[in-house]
């Protein structure tokens, strides 16, 4: 595969009907956009407590040429889709990242979403819930939005040409925290059914949390004031509050890791500790640990550094495992 074209992912641009603000500054630029959206529950997501909550999206870039989109509040999680221009049948689901306070919009999300579009692969951006939001329940808010998205991408797999057998997931950062906590924990039940696509397995081929967090705790101990990374101080007690490495067991599934050295948000200690508990369970995973990075690199912020390649490292590994056919 050809090395990660920044220009080509932010100049791709999907014919889309899209419901999103900021759309026509965003079409305008040639920045990519979904082609629709899908609402993951029937009405009203389960378990609201609030209901003054409002949907809401912040443009945080002052460049006119650069879009830096976040979901502040979500009170209706949903799925961005980006069909692929050629399916091969495979389809991945992505949880932004967001510190849990937001999920992000176009660099963690849209970016990656419009190239592997152009790869063959249909994408799905997913917008979960928000833990301190005002939810019932609020540490398993995201995992059953992811739950529920996957069962939605397997159960009108035929209408959106994919195998519904080949359905990977990958998350940043927070968001690596729901990819790794579906991946863990995608059997558990976390909400109740409410129709036939409940019957699908959430199961996905492949996981791939990148920088994450193992523990929601940290995200949600920054909102406090305490220090964001700290992940040693989790009391292990109720899967809620389980760390992903005490999470793992052979039903995981093949897992995909990336992470910075000089990540100064979440330390590398996540990704290694996870790898740990993947190897001692026998799960297949593949770990990528770069000298630099930062945190929250997505695509965007690779270009000209060896870390430029962990999206073809990805798309092999999981290639190895059947994603791709």
């Amino acid at each position: 595969m050809t090395p990660v074209d920044r220009r080509t992912v932010i100049g791709t641009a999907l014919a889309a009907a899209t419901i999103l603000p900021a759309t026509a500054r965003a079409a305008d630029a040639g920045h990519p956009q979904p082609a629709f959206s899908v609402n993951l529950w029937p009405g009203e997501a389960p378990g609201l407590k609030d209901p003054a909550l409002k949907d809401e999206v912040l443009e945080r870039s002052k460049d006119p040429a650069i879009l830096d989109r976040a979901m502040v509040r979500v009170r209706t999680p949903r799925m961005d889709v980006f069909p692929a221009k050629s399916p091969n049948g495979a389809a991945l689901m992505i949880t932004p990242g967001g510190a849990y306070q937001r999920v992000v919009m176009d660099k963690e999300g849209y970016e990656l979403a419009a190239w592997l579009a152009e790869r063959g692969v249909t994408a799905f951006v997913c917008f979960y819930r928000l833990p301190g939001q005002g939810w019932d329940k609020p540490r398993n808010v995201a995992l059953a939005d992811a739950q529920r998205a996957m069962r939605l991408i397997r159960h009108r797999a035929a209408e959106w040409k994919i195998d519904p057998k080949r359905v990977a997931a990958l998350g940043y950062s927070a968001g690596g925290h729901v990819c790794g906590d579906l991946a863990t924990r995608h059997a558990e039940k976390v909400y109740t059914p409410v129709d036939a696509a409940d019957t699908q397995d959430a199961r996905p081929i492949v996981a791939a949390p990148m920088y994450p967090a193992i523990a929601m705790d940290p995200f949600l101990g920054a909102q406090q004031g305490t220090t964001l990374g700290t992940t040693t101080q989790v009391p292990a007690s109720g899967p809620g509050w389980q760390m992903l490495d005490a999470q793992v067991s052979k039903a995981t599934p093949p897992c995909f890791l990336c992470h910075a050295e000089d990540d100064p948000v979440l330390p590398v200690a996540n990704t290694l500790r996870l790898r740990d508990a993947l190897k001692a369970a026998g799960v297949p995973v593949e770990t990528h640990v770069f000298e630099e990075g930062g945190h929250g690199f997505g695509l965007r912020f690779t270009a000209g550094k060896p870390i430029q390649v962990w999206p073809e490292l990805f798309m092999a590994f999981a290639a190895r495992h059947n994603w791709l056919g």
